[in-house]
């Protein structure tokens, strides 16, 4: 009888323009962050614009926690709802945080490895911007849906193997001859390869509403 009900009362459905606002700040973080990674243009203007991204990213953030206190009925349950919403604000987050080490330790140049995981990056963001307008008609697009998480999950496989393979390349380089530098380029390998990980974290939550809602 609740279930009936619920079908027939409208759906609040503003949540899916708050998970698409949301989705352009990460990507827009993520080509910030390839372009940073890449040396392209205005370094500091790629941090600036990753830094301003993540505010922005936290407000809407905060829009859909209260949005889901105040609404009576969901597009599919409330805690998949939060996690959804607080997994991509992870990923982003990560990115900040990134910015702030490369800020700290005034990096100006990165690694061919770094470079390529900033790719990756983008490639995960692009993948759940594509995902996350689909979760509105979740029956329909269960398949591509799946195929997309199936697609990040590769791509942090791919992340874990250029982070293992830059590290081993930074100890050759400056294991015995330049540790404060072989810190400084861990350090950095672990925060960008922790961003693929929330995107695949973000993938994980999108799988758990399609299996709930099929």
């Amino acid at each position: 009888m609740i279930s009936l009900f619920k079908k027939l009362m409208p759906r609040e459905d503003k949540f899916f323009d708050y998970f698409q606002n949301h989705t352009k700040t990460v990507v827009g973080a993520a080509d910030a962050m390839k372009a940073l990674l890449a040396g392209e243009g205005d370094l500091e203007a790629h941090c600036n614009r990753i830094v301003a991204l993540e505010h922005e990213a936290d407000e809407i953030t905060r829009e859909v926690l209260q949005a889901v206190r105040r609404s009576f009925i969901t597009p599919f349950d409330r805690g998949d709802i939060k996690d959804l919403i607080q997994s991509l604000d992870d990923a982003i987050d990560m990115m900040h945080k990134t910015v702030k080490t490369i800020r700290l330790y005034e990096q100006t140049t990165f690694d061919p490895g770094m470079r390529d995981i900033g790719v990756m990056i983008g490639e995960c963001a692009r993948l759940i911007a594509e995902a996350v307008p689909l979760l509105d008609k979740i029956g329909t697009n269960a398949h591509r849906l799946a195929e997309i998480a199936e697609e990040i999950t590769r791509v942090e496989g791919r992340s874990d193997e250029a982070y293992e393979k830059g590290l081993k390349d930074l100890f050759k380089r400056h294991g015995k001859s330049d540790p404060m530098s072989y810190i400084i380029g861990a350090e950095i390998y672990a925060e960008l390869e922790k961003v693929v990980d929330r995107f695949e974290d973000v993938a994980n939550e999108i799988s758990g509403i399609v299996i709930e809602n099929v």
